[in-house]
């Protein structure tokens, strides 16, 4: 039995119809991001809700919890396409599993003062579209929320090739405090990716709580993420935008508490220091030792690891972690503790850190 020869013209057709079709397809992506591109003001005042009429005393020790809980969809049986691995989502089956052990985790820790979370979502596809910042203020009735956008695009269509994008994402910081609030606001930081990605790359940005004090002063929690996969271009940007807010709100005489996923570790930490062999393959930057003035205090503990990569799925034996979530503490703040949490990982790919701190 002979094999028919395609024509020429078949051939073409063949190979025209699908790249035209894709084609298109970019066209139509790059037009929709574009014309719906999140463009935030630089301040914007977000209503909290919730509200509480606590307010702390002069001895007060106040605590703080922060965690990246990885939108649900980032615990130890994942790994990321973006950071070598090749998944874009968990299974429904795992996201309801990590999203049970981030609510556990959270229930067990309710009596902490300060809340501070990242990656926490909305609404969003790689989530299955459950209220996270909702679910977690359920268990939490004596605290009130705030919720700062800084991942809003209607569709990511990364990866490109592939039949099931990122699409949606509703996502940000997400602040729970048990003692009253008199603001929220969201701080755009400086600096941005070029045309295209912009439209579907995250805006950067601080969510700032202001707790008013019997003194007059008022204990200012800010809660922060920084730019990863940005090729240092964006992170120095964003430190020199909150070193100039930090300062300013200081010498007004107010208190400074930062809880961020720095995406950079502490000043002088080594960031291989819990390396398991494979720390050529990575590499974290430090913050300059000399970016705060040197009685600024940066707390954090240095005997459990906050921060694991995605390659591939947690090895305890294999995978690489490293120190990126911690705190920053202005001068009139007394540190008494600071505890990383070990959870193995299990939920996140980053682990919480809890605070204690007096005001002076």
């Amino acid at each position: 039995m002979t094999m028919k020869k395609l024509k020429p013209m078949k051939i073409f057709w063949l190979l025209f119809v699908p790249a035209l079709a894709y084609g298109l397809y970019v066209v139509a992506v790059l037009a929709y991001g574009t014309l719906n591109d999140f463009q935030p003001e630089e301040i914007i005042s977000i209503q909290g809700s919730n509200e509480v009429s606590l307010a702390p005393t002069d001895s007060t020790t106040l605590s703080f919890m922060i965690w990246n809980i990885g939108y649900g969809g980032l615990g130890a049986q994942s790994d990321f396409f973006l950071d070598g691995g090749t998944m874009v989502r968990p299974s429904k089956e795992l996201s309801d599993q990590y999203r049970t052990g981030i609510l556990k985790t959270i229930e067990a820790n309710s009596e902490v003062d300060f809340l501070m979370l990242q990656e926490v979502d909305v609404q969003a596809k790689r989530s299955y579209k459950l209220n996270q910042f909702e679910a977690i203020g359920d268990l939490l009735p004596n605290h009130t929320r705030a919720h700062a956008f800084n991942f809003n695009v209607n569709f990511v269509p990364k990866p490109l090739v592939s039949f099931s994008p990122i699409g949606k994402v509703q996502s940000g910081l997400a602040t729970y405090s048990k003692y009253q609030v008199s603001a929220h606001k969201r701080f755009q930081f400086p600096g941005s990716y070029g045309w295209p990605t912009r439209a579907f790359h995250l805006d950067r940005c601080l969510l700032e709580s202001r707790i008013p004090l019997a003194n007059g002063k008022e204990l200012i929690v800010l809660n922060s993420h920084n730019s990863a996969y940005d090729g240092g271009k964006l992170k120095p940007q964003e430190m020199a935008y909150l070193k100039a807010h930090l300062l300013a709100e200081y010498e007004k005489g107010n208190y400074l508490v930062v809880g961020s996923d720095w995406n950079q570790c502490p000043p002088n930490f080594p960031y291989d220091s819990f390396s398991q062999g494979n720390a050529e393959d990575y590499y974290q930057d430090n913050i300059a030792p000399d970016f705060m003035p040197a009685d600024w205090q940066w707390a954090f503990d240095g005997t459990v690891p906050t921060n694991r990569k995605l390659a591939s799925t947690f090895d305890k034996e294999t995978t690489f972690t490293t120190l990126i979530d911690f705190y920053l503490l202005s001068p009139n703040i007394t540190l008494e503790s600071v505890e990383g949490v070990s959870l193995n990982f299990e939920h996140s790919d980053h682990q919480p850190v809890k605070l204690n701190i007096q005001l002076k």
